[in-house]
């Protein structure tokens, strides 16, 4: 059966995911001067896992856990986890903006990759919106590509992956329950982060100071994936990815406000360009009637 496609209900659940990815950079930052991205990592899936079994169980999900899909919930969360890995690395390097700038490259890959690999049709509104971001998002965090620091290389290759990880979540979003989905998320990525710590010689372990952060880290990631999930469920994920630059505006405020970071004229012409991306994607989204078939 066909699911409806939703514009409104789908953009409200990105807003949500926009707003805990927010609060997980800003964790992430507090914590990064103690706290390698392999450590940032298995304690976030360790905090998530808890929140996913102790929800389910409740509500008496827990039969929604799947293993006929452990294949693709494996590669899913691979490149998941090293594209977080790149992306909790370039957020301890360079300005808030311009890793949420460099990262917003990634709408451009899902575009394409969706309608390579999900059929999804690749509309005029949605082209011109994604340029239209790109374009924003240049404006704003004007890359030196001649002078390339890590933290920029970084941020760039994140995009690519979190791109792919967008692709491969529509995907199992047609079979998959998103307590099946968020489980193998955890649980994966936290033998990803043990085995990644095994290696390491030795482990800084929470502090009275960072496991708070570390605690947000894990609860905003794992929400933020619960509202991306849920976008993703209801609405294409070329429609989506466009709505999720209004989050470098936001990170721009945040930057200045929490951690002196510098704005100035180009920061909010670069973000009335990018809103205005999303109000043309948003205004293309209303034609299309439903998603494929499940």
């Amino acid at each position: 059966m066909p699911q409806t496609f939703r514009p409104a209900r789908a953009a409200l659940w990105m807003c949500g995911s926009i707003v805990s990815f927010s609060m997980m950079a800003v964790a992430g930052r507090y914590v990064s001067d103690i706290h390698n991205t392999f450590e940032i990592m298995t304690f976030r899936s360790l905090v998530g896992l808890v929140i996913v079994l102790s929800l389910a169980f409740a509500n008496r999900r827990l039969a929604e856990i799947r293993r006929d899909r452990l294949k693709q919930h494996f590669f899913r969360n691979l490149f998941h986890f090293t594209g977080q890995n790149l992306w909790f690395f370039a957020l301890a390097s360079i300005p808030l903006a311009q890793v949420f700038a460099l990262e917003f490259t990634s709408p451009i890959w899902v575009i394409v990759l969706s309608f390579l690999f999900l059929g999804e049709r690749l509309t005029g509104a949605r082209m011109l919106a994604a340029l239209l971001g790109f374009v924003g998002i240049l404006v704003v965090a004007r890359p030196d590509f001649g002078a390339m620091e890590p933290g920029t290389v970084t941020a760039a290759l994140s995009a690519i992956f979190f791109a792919a990880t967008i692709i491969m979540t529509k995907a199992l979003t047609r079979h998959e329950s998103i307590v099946s989905i968020l489980f193998w998320l955890t649980g994966f990525q936290l033998c990803f982060g043990l085995a990644a710590l095994v290696m390491h010689d030795s482990v800084t372990w929470p502090t009275i100071t960072t496991l708070p952060w570390l605690f947000v880290i894990g609860a905003a990631g794992l929400l933020a994936h619960y509202c991306l999930t849920t976008a993703l469920s209801l609405a294409p994920a070329s429609f989506l990815m466009p709505i999720d630059f209004a989050r470098l505006p936001l990170v721009v405020v945040i930057g200045m406000v929490l951690f002196d970071e510098q704005a100035d004229v180009l920061v909010l012409l670069g973000g009335g360009i990018i809103l205005l991306a999303n109000w043309i994607n948003l205004r293309g989204g209303k034609r299309p009637a439903s998603l494929p078939a499940v």
